[in-house]
This record gives structure tokens, C-alpha cells and sequence, in this order.
């Protein structure tokens, strides 16, 4: 019997693994007496200790049954592997879940291989807290028990968030009221199980969330959206058909980047007061405000208990952390604790211990204003930039907060947008077009220009990039100026 040995890994796995194969291949038929181990052992040059390792490997998992005296035998697969090309390249969905998944979830397309990326959502590279929050795992690491963590989040991390969101964001909230999740999408995993079944109304924002839109049309409901404007969500065209659950982002509305000011908010909680349904608010980036300080999130006027907070350390800190929070209304918090139980047993207890004397020595409020500093910079530099090489085919909505702004081009049609997107990506630039947020294409095609994860000096060179790109495409008419705007000479 011929045996390769792959060469990777200790002898004896490589052996077993050989042999594996004869066996699945069918040269080392059921019933069958296996070569001794002297026999393989000079015939590859393995020692016997190395050849019995692997037999006794085979018996354990079943290849092989060894008797006294005799040998050892090839023992009867109940399955044998596929020869290459038989394998079903396709299958019909197998659940509802699954039909609805794949009819509704799309990848959003990004660029991988392009010079200057200006994509949303990678926050800024800050040195100082990637040492601090090193020193904070190791200090955690070596002290965390080692059983399994309360599926609520440790005490001691509850408690610090809970005394961050009073202060800056003004929810008034204790720790018992705090549910630590695996960021903002297991957040809207856990409302989708807790909050609605299929065939329910949920309410979004138009546009809205595209990971809120996947994860509660998946789950069967019937999703109804809601025109936002310059001031947010338009609570005057909520319908008057009462939804199990209406999910806002009010402090920067993704992706347009609107504040839902007073009026509006009060009108949206005394909503959900008629209608007895519950508010899921997303305060993904509030923090980065650069015009006024942050304003207080919509939970810190809920009387009522009707709002559910989500915020989360993917912008502040980093997304490869994947942790995030919720601040519950009481009524909810055991439904919500035991679902998070049942999905996973509750998050990483290092990093949430971590987390907790991150928060506790003020080494995250320090990384948080170097961040905000930061992140102004990049996006002066980046309207700037727009200003300079947009050659009138760009008007810039500036809300003044977040890590991106939108710039819209009321010249041009989509599919010049999406031409020049291609056009930019081919020279190295990346861009983004605004259209993916939407349910129903908006009138208006425009890009979604994000700028935390660049540096001032390398979105100056993205912009002169831009403005190349810019004037190439006007050249070819592969965009028009704006109505009223001329387009200039690079």
C-alpha cells in the first residue's frame, strides 16, 4: 500500500492522516489486516513508536479495530468521502429564515485594492490607547476567573458604562440595567427574538440602518419606512397602524447624518406611548460632534420606559473588539439577559474586564477627546479637499458630527455615479455611493465619504486624487456640474 505523507506536522499525525486516506479511498478495503508496524516502519524509515502512535490514533477514532494476536483490521465506514466533483454545489434553502436570508441580504460592494480608501466606519489608529488597552488585557488576563461569565457582563463593567452614560449622554440608568452584547448587530439580533415575531411591523428610518433592515427582515417581519429629513425621522408620517417596534438613530441619522431635534424626539416618545410599542435607539458615534458638545440621547427622556438604548466601542475603540452595550427598560431586562444566555452564554470575560478599568482610570475619556481631535482634523481636510476639487459637481450636506459626511450630486444620474465610483476605484481612489443605504433609490445619487481611518496628510493626497479623477470624468462628460455650478480647470 502506497502511503505520502503531506509533511506538515508531527510524523505520526502525517501517517495517520495517510492511512485515513487509504482507508476513505477504498486501497484499504473493510476487513482488511494492516500492514505490521515493522512492515511501515522500514518501509517509510518512521520508527515503530511513530507507526504505533498513529494506529492506536485510527482505533480511537474508529478505522481500525486491533486484535490480540492477530493484527490490526480496516473497520466498516458508514460514510465514505465524495470522490472530487460529486460534492452538491447547491441545495434549496432549508428553513423559511434561510429563503428569507438569501433574498435579502446583499453584500454592500467595497473596495479591497485601491491606494486611498475613504470607506465609513474603521475608526482612528490612536497608539496610546492600543498600548494602554494592552497593558489593561494583560492586567485582566492574569487575574479574570476562569469560569464561565455572567451572561449579563461582569458587574464591574455594567457599572462603568452606566456612570458614562450619565455623564455624557444623560440616560439615567443603574448597572443592573445595563446588558453587555457583542456590539450593535447582536443588539438588533436579540430585539428581533425578544420584541417581535414574523409577520409583526417594524418601523425604520428611510434610509435606514442596512444591518437593522437584514437582520429584522430575515426574521419575518413586515418592515414599513419612514421619510427623514433634514430633522431626522418625520414623526408627522408615522403610520397610524401601531408597529411592534420603531428603530431610530436620532443623535446622527446613518447615513444622512441629520439631528432629530426636541420637538421631533417628544413627538416620537408620546408615539410610542398611543401606540404601546417600544423605540430601539442607535447612538452608534454621538460622540463625534464638532460644532456643539453632544447632545443628550433620546433614552434620557424616555418617562416612560419605552426606549431601548444600544451604544457600542466599535467607533470609539475599535470594531475587532465586538462589544457593545444595551440599556434596558425593566420590564424587558430578564427576556433580554436570558436570550443573550441562550445565544452564546454571555462575551469574553478579559476583554470586559479590561473594558471596565479602561473606562475606570479615564485612559478611555482621554483616548475619546484625542479621537474627536483627531477625527476633526480628517474631516476638515477632507471638505476641504470637496471644496477645492469637486469642480461644482458636489454639494456637501455637513452635519457636522460622525465620520463621514455626504456629498450629493444633483448634476449627475446614478449611473454616472456609479461609472465614476468604477473610474476612481481603477486609479486607486475608493468611493462609495449613498444609493446601497437605501430601501427605494433616493432622487439624487451622492457619495458616502468617510474619513477617520486616513490621515490629514494622506485624505490631502486622496482629495488631489479625487480631483484628478474629478476632471478626467467632466472631460469625458462622465459627470455634470451641479444646476447653477461651473465646472472649473483642475
Amino acid at each position: 500500500m502506497h502511503l505520502d505523507l503531506d509533511g506538515s506536522g508531527p510524523l505520526y499525525l502525517q501517517l495517520t492522516r495517510a492511512l485515513k486516506a487509504a482507508i476513505h479511498d477504498g486501497r484499504a478495503k473493510a476487513g482488511t489486516r494492516m500492514p505490521s508496524t515493522r512492515a511501515i516502519s522500514e518501509t517509510l524509515g518512521l520508527s515503530r513508536n511513530t507507526v504505533k502512535t498513529a494506529y492506536e490514533q485510527l482505533v480511537a477514532e474508529g478505522y481500525l479495530r486491533g486484535v490480540a494476536g492477530s493484527g490490526s483490521y480496516v473497520m466498516p465506514l458508514a460514510v465514505r468521502r465524495q470522490a472530487p466533483g460529486r460534492a452538491r454545489a447547491k441545495v434549496e434553502p432549508q428553513s423559511a429564515y434561510a429563503r428569507r436570508l438569501r433574498a435579502e441580504v446583499r453584500a454592500i460592494k467595497l473596495h479591497a485594492d485601491v491606494r486611498y480608501n475613504l470607506q465609513y466606519g474603521n475608526p482612528i489608529h490612536d497608539t496610546k490607547a492600543i498600548d494602554a488597552w494592552r497593558n489593561e488585557l494583560a492586567y485582566a488576563a492574569s487575574r479574570v476567573p476562569t469560569s464561565y461569565p455572567p451572561a449579563q457582563g461582569l458587574p464591574a463593567l455594567r457599572a462603568a458604562i452606566a456612570d458614562y452614560l450619565g455623564r455624557r449622554r444623560g440616560v439615567d440608568c443603574e448597572a443592573d440595567d445595563v446588558l453587555i452584547v457583542a456590539g450593535t448587530q447582536q443588539a438588533l439580533a436579540l430585539a428581533a427574538r425578544v420584541l417581535v415575531d414574523p409577520d409583526d411591523a417594524v418601523i425604520l428610518e428611510e434610509p435606514p440602518y442596512f444591518g437593522a433592515r437584514h437582520i429584522f427582515a430575515t426574521h419575518g417581519c413586515r418592515l414599513a419606512t419612514v421619510r427623514t429629513d433634514a430633522d431626522g425621522l418625520v414623526t408627522e408620517e408615522l403610520p397610524d397602524e401601531a408597529p411592534k417596534l420603531v428603530l431610530v438613530t436620532p443623535s446622527h441619522q446613518f447615513p444622512s447624518g441629520s439631528l432629530m431635534p426636541a420637538r421631533r424626539r417628544a413627538a416620537l416618545l408620546e408615539y410610542a406611548q398611543r401606540q404601546d410599542c417600544w423605540i430601539m435607539e442607535d447612538d452608534y458615534d454621538s460622540e463625534f460632534r464638532y460644532d456643539t458638545r453632544p447632545v443628550p440621547a433620546l433614552k434620557s427622556k424616555d418617562g416612560d420606559e419605552r426606549v431601548i438604548y444600544v451604544g457600542s466601542f466599535s467607533k470609539v475603540v475599535s470594531p475587532a473588539l465586538r462589544m457593545g452595550y444595551m440599556v434596558l427598560p425593566k420590564a424587558l431586562r430578564r427576556d433580554f439577559v436570558t436570550a443573550r444566555y441562550l445565544m452564546d452564554l454571555g462575551g469574553p470575560t478579559i476583554e470586559q474586564a479590561a473594558m471596565a478599568r479602561f473606562i475606570a482610570s479615564g485612559a478611555f475619556e482621554r483616548h475619546l477627546r484625542r479621537a474627536v481631535q483627531a477625527t476633526r482634523r480628517r474631516r476638515t481636510a477632507l471638505l476641504a479637499g470637496v471644496a477645492a476639487h469637486g469642480q461644482g459637481v458636489f454639494e456637501v450636506a455637513d452635519s457636522g458630527a460622525g465620520m463621514h459626511v455626504v456629498a450629493w450630486m444633483p448634476g449627475c444620474t446614478h449611473r454616472q455615479c456609479a461609472d465614476f465610483i468604477e473610474f476612481a476605484g481603477e486609479l486607486g481612489l475608493g468611493l462609495h455611493p449613498i444609493a446601497e443605504h437605501y430601501t427605494s433609490r433616493p432622487p439624487v445619487p451622492g457619495l458616502l465619504l468617510g474619513f477617520a481611518s486616513l490621515s490629514p496628510l494622506e485624505i490631502d493626497a486622496a482629495m488631489k486624487l479625487f480631483g484628478r479623477c474629478v476632471a478626467a470624468a467632466l472631460k469625458r462628460a462622465m459627470l455634470r456640474p451641479a444646476p447653477g455650478a461651473t465646472a472649473c480647470a483642475a
